[in-house]
């Protein structure tokens, strides 16, 4: 039996049509302007420059991407009618991903409407630039290339932005502040070079052909995006290495086996009943997963030691959440800070009786109090060599009693519904039983510069931490 047609949200789908329908109806406006005698080669090289350039893109958060379409849609709005500069867009901006499962119909029929959409948009500020900016002519089409530019970025992260919106329930600040915010500046940056491809083009250097020069460009353009693309695999590079060390951490000792995936999982089913969006709650998991990273800083014959730690060997332990700061340094710069604050602060209480800082309340960093929640269940009901597992009804009801004292109260209530619907990380058994491997520890795809979108445990008689 043949699978059904998948189908986006019913808001997104009316989106996609209202696109869909103002894309066709500014064609059909355009069509009677702008007459143009087709060359082939013309058509063939620049639908080529298309298929090429939407086909390297690089992955941005959110599930969208760039690339450097945008540099040759605005190259072809310079040479062509708006209308067949903005049919070629739509024609052929062929995505990688193309005929793969994951990349639906109406995925990839946003993409193009909406680069198309946005193309004959920008053809249009161009030529009115060409028409009433009545300065030098290089300044009128230096003026023409940058309100095109402008209006190319607007149409196109804007739809994009708005679709993620509608897609993911993210607010349109979050959507555009991560994604595209920093992207205007590359845009008008990168605007002369749609100019320049364009005369390049009309303007033949080698061999009495333009397209070779453009071609030329070109390489220069994906020289650019290859050094950043392998900027991106060393940074991914260093993310599996967190993932192994985390790993690690948790092999060295058989009562933390899978600890921080299963941390991740309640931290994740409690920000999830709480609203928290697609997005927060990914990071929200990921912080979770790498929040006792430190610890791989501590020796393990301290570390693992059965009996009562002394108290310079319990202060040693203690320094674990900013010792995870450290072993994170060299990427840092990409972590938000509400991630660095889990690693940080996952053992303050709520009363202020916690670590490293003392915090009470809600000085506790909100992500923070969630895994520290999380980290507390999944330690009880792990047990360690100094302390036996606690039953799940236990260590509920050692929750609650903490509840105002070790943790925040609305997130107790949060818990305690969540325990009650029975989920996989309930019985820490039956977890270990069930548990795949996640997707990779990373979730923060780098962005590339070159082109357009498309909380504390419970403490134990030995004197120690409980989640340890």
């Amino acid at each position: 039996m043949k699978a059904p047609l998948p189908m986006p949200p019913l808001r997104v789908l009316l989106f996609l049509l209202v696109l869909l329908a103002a894309f066709a109806g500014l064609l059909y406006l355009l069509l009677p302007f702008g007459p143009y005698a087709p060359n082939p080669l013309d058509l063939v090289f620049w639908a080529a420059l298309i298929v090429i350039a939407r086909r390297a893109h690089v992955a941005l958060p959110f599930s969208a991407s760039m690339s450097h379409a945008f540099v040759v849609a605005l190259a072809a709005v310079t040479l062509f009618p708006p209308w067949l500069a903005a049919g070629l867009v739509f024609v052929f901006s062929f995505n990688r991903d193309f005929g793969r499962p994951g990349y639906t119909w109406y995925k990839d029929l946003f993409n193009r409407t909406q680069s198309g959409l946005a193309t004959s948009l920008a053809g249009l500020a161009w030529g009115w630039a060409q028409a009433h900016l009545g300065a030098h002519p290089y300044l009128q089409e230096a003026a023409g290339i940058l309100v095109a530019s402008l209006v190319y970025f607007f149409v196109n992260v804007g739809s994009v932005t708005y679709v993620i919106h509608l897609a993911s329930g993210a607010s349109l600040r979050k959507v555009w502040f991560e994604n595209y915010s920093w992207l205007w500046v590359s845009y008008l940056l990168q605007a002369p070079i749609g100019l320049l491809l364009a005369k390049a083009y009309q303007t033949p250097l080698i061999w009495g052909w333009g397209g070779f020069t453009v071609l030329f460009m070109m390489l220069l353009l994906y020289f650019s995006r290859f050094y950043w693309d392998e900027k991106v695999k060393i940074e991914a590079a260093f993310n599996d290495t967190i993932e192994v060390l985390v790993a690690a951490l948790d092999a060295k000792d058989p009562f933390t086996r899978l600890h921080s995936e299963r941390v991740a999982a309640i931290a994740g089913s409690i920000a999830k009943r709480m609203g928290f969006d697609e997005q927060d709650v990914k990071r929200i998991t990921y912080a979770a997963r790498i929040h006792d990273i430190g610890k791989v800083a501590i020796p393990d014959s301290i570390l693992l030691k059965p009996g009562k730690l002394t108290p310079e060997e319990f202060e040693l332990i203690r320094s674990h959440p900013k010792k995870g700061l450290e072993v994170l340094h060299p990427m840092r710069s990409r972590l938000p800070q509400e991630v660095q604050n889990v690693i940080v602060h996952h053992h303050e209480r709520w009363d202020g009786s916690g670590y490293p800082s003392r915090l009470r309340e809600e000085q506790i960093p909100l992500w923070a109090r969630i895994v520290a929640l999380a980290d507390a269940y999944e330690a009880m009901t792990a047990g360690r060599a100094y302390s036996p597992a606690k039953t799940p009804q236990e260590a509920l009801n050692e929750i609650i009693m903490q509840a105002g004292r070790q943790f925040d109260p609305q997130l107790v209530r949060h818990f305690e519904a969540l325990w009650l619907e029975s989920p996989i990380w309930k019985d820490r058994g039956e977890f270990l039983r069930r548990y795949t491997l996640p997707a990779h520890l990373s979730a923060w795809p780098s962005p590339s510069h070159s082109g357009p979108a498309s909380a504390t445990s419970p403490t134990s008689s030995s004197g120690r931490p409980g989640s340890l």
